[in-house]
């Protein structure tokens, strides 16, 4: 673990690493995005905080039940999160595996460990997914439809999920497949399939999906990279046409990932995919969010000015969900990278009033090597 000098330090997360008052380093999962691990592994770690040390007044939903008041949500997309008394847990870049993101929700204490159910059994806590669902594996839709449907059963008790957006999820909105795993292009068929038998009832199929689609794998065993040999066009193009229609900006999985803030503030915490610099405070986080948002939910053909790709938050070495300024590897981190990240990110907390931030997007190895500020790449 470094040391920074006070006030700040920042800290990279492993597997299963307390954060808030206190760290535990544990055993890491290399993954990540450019430097990541074979094809479909996700990068799944998992870190549970203590509560908020602020006092909140009771939201207008309702008690949250056990004596707590209610979560409360402010902004379109969610931005300003106040979660009293809860513990919050966040997992990183999913990648596709479902395998791996039941894994780490159950030792988490967020989900069933029965292989054929997926029950929320986290009662009031909050997860925060950061970002990278998409690309490098195979089940990305059925991790989506999974979180939905436990976002759904924690709202019941007490408890949320929320999703950040990362550079995956961006990069697909704009129709750049080039990570995307040969049986993620077989799971966008199948889920139109499905839909057809749904009689477009988007709602029943997207939340259905994630237990249909584990049926259909039992029924229909397929070889590794299915039958994508390099000359089959027709595939091909019937793969990329299914996952176009649901990703394009304003189909209707990018309306699904535009219900997503690329920053979301819970309590006196950050998280974000890449990192939350100080002129992306000075843009405005709300602002971000929600041009994000609108340019995930229109139609590529509108030309409006207003609809351009919002590059400030995800286009550039220095955006919201690309910066590695907080995640550089141990090998990569030189004496002065390690002081700018150190005042960057005391400016950039102080600015926002949070005690630490939450990243993924970069592998991190060998457990916790910084404090405050955790990666989860």
């Amino acid at each position: 673990m470094a040391v920074l000098p006070p006030p700040v330090r920042v800290a990279a997360a492993a597997a299963a690493t307390t954060f808030g008052l206190s760290t535990s380093p544990a055993a890491a999962t290399p993954a990540g995005c450019r430097r990541c691990g074979p094809r479909g592994r996700a990068a799944v770690h998992v870190a549970i905080s203590a509560s908020g040390r602020a006092s909140f007044s009771r939201g207008a939903a309702g008690d949250g039940g056990g004596g707590r008041p209610a979560i409360t949500v402010a902004g379109d997309p969610p931005t300003f999160v106040t979660a009293p008394g809860r513990r919050i847990v966040a997992v990183g870049d999913l990648h596709g595996d479902l395998n791996q993101t039941r894994a780490a929700l159950v030792m988490a204490g967020l989900l069933s460990s029965e292989s054929d159910g997926h029950v929320w059994t986290g009662g009031q806590t909050v997860l925060v997914q950061v970002g990278d669902i998409l690309d490098r594996g195979e089940d990305e839709i059925a991790i989506l439809s999974l979180l939905s449907s436990l976002n759904m059963q924690a709202k019941s008790q007490g408890g949320a999920v929320f999703q950040v957006n990362g550079n995956h999820e961006t990069i697909n909105v704009e129709g750049d497949y080039r990570y995307v795993d040969p049986g993620a292009f077989d799971e966008c068929i199948r889920f139109m399939e499905y839909l057809d038998e749904c009689d477009g009832n988007w709602d029943d199929a997207f939340l259905n999906w994630v237990n249909v689609c584990e049926r259909w794998k039992e029924e229909y065993p397929m070889s590794p990279n299915g039958d994508w040999r390099p000359w089959n066009f027709v595939k091909k193009q019937k793969g990329i046409a299914a996952r176009s229609s649901l990703f394009k900006r304003g189909g209707p999985l990018a309306c699904e990932l535009a219900r997503h803030p690329v920053v979301l503030s819970v309590n006196d915490w950050i998280f974000c995919h890449g990192g939350l610099l100080p002129h992306h405070v000075e843009y405005g986080i709300e602002r971000m969010n929600r041009e994000v948002s609108v340019w995930m939910k229109s139609s590529s053909g509108d030309s409006d000015d207003e609809l351009d790709i919002p590059f400030i938050a995800t286009r550039g070495y220095d955006s919201v969900v690309w910066s590695r300024l907080y995640s550089q590897g141990p090998t990569e981190m030189t004496r002065h990278s390690w002081k700018l990240s150190s005042v960057v990110a005391e400016r950039t907390l102080k600015s926002v009033g949070a005690k630490g931030m939450v990243v993924g997007h970069t592998p991190q190895t060998r457990g916790v090597n910084w404090y405050l500020l955790f990666s989860l790449g």
